[in-house]
């Protein structure tokens, strides 16, 4: 009896061009100069008509960003400002410079994040508080500024953070962004409750694997099948499709969706 061929891995959907969903607003999004989901969510904000201000710590390859981003969509349009989230002063003048050069604030993507590998007993505080500093505490950082000036302003907005579905499940070695990811969904629905008071919704994301080809090159084969594996549609998330969902919580859309997080994956407990 001849053996059924393995089941042929789906290959990711073609990309969706832009509607104009943010056509005339204002957004930030933070460590948005890689490749990753920060990149991708900022352009895939420019191609839905909103003008965005990308933020990231490391500076040069947000200057090459932002000239890839200009030279594509206008640079009145794409605003660049280095941003440590460990750090309130540059926090606050990241959201002010929005505002100041755009006029107004509308859409705010924390995706800023570090992970790591190591076990518990080996870990050191200085580990355990730099991912928590950055994941959980920068993500707070960001929400609390642009929540003090989206009330202020008065005209609503949009918040939308970026967790993981490791916030929900267990994985060896990863207590520190699991810790941290929980706490960026507890935020979310705190926050949200107090948002909607002045009419603006706060939102999450939870991917599980989103891959690009610099991501990829320092994943070892085995270790890439054996996370695809897991996956229903036998492959990683392309960083864009992470970014449509970004935009549909960030769209009119969604405009009745608050406190939620949402699966960009089948790994949901």
């Amino acid at each position: 009896m001849t053996p059924a061929p393995p089941p042929m891995t789906p290959a990711p959907p073609p990309y969706e061009p832009g509607h104009r969903l943010l056509a005339g607003r204002t957004a930030v999004v933070t460590a948005a100069a890689g490749a990753g989901i920060g990149g991708a969510t900022a352009r895939r904000l420019l191609e839905e008509g909103a003008s965005v201000v990308v933020s990231d710590a490391h500076a040069r390859r947000l200057k090459e960003s932002e000239a890839r981003l200009a030279a594509e969509f206008g640079a009145d349009r794409v605003t660049a400002l280095p941003c440590d989230v460990t750090d309130d002063a540059q926090v606050g003048a990241l959201f002010d410079a929005a505002q100041e050069r755009h006029g107004r604030l509308d859409i705010v993507v924390n995706n800023a994040g570090l992970g790591g590998t190591a076990s518990l007993v080996d870990m050191p505080d200085e580990q355990w508080d730099k991912v928590l500093d950055v994941t959980l505490n920068g993500t707070f950082r960001c929400t609390r500024a642009a929540l003090r000036r989206m009330k202020a302003a008065g005209a609503g907005g949009v918040i939308v953070n970026n967790a993981s579905v490791i916030g929900w499940r267990a994985q060896r070695g990863q207590a520190h962004y699991a810790a941290a990811k929980a706490g960026v969904m507890a935020l979310t629905r705190c926050a949200a409750l107090e948002a909607a008071d002045y009419g603006v919704r706060v939102n999450a994301v939870a991917p599980s694997l989103a891959m690009h080809p610099h991501l990829v090159k320092v994943t070892t084969p085995e270790l890439l099948a054996e996370l695809t594996s897991r996956e229903a549609f036998g492959r990683y998330a392309e960083p864009w499709e992470v970014a449509n969902v970004i935009v549909f919580l960030a769209s009119g859309y969604a405009s009745y969706l608050t406190g939620e997080v949402l699966s960009v994956s089948s790994q949901h407990p």
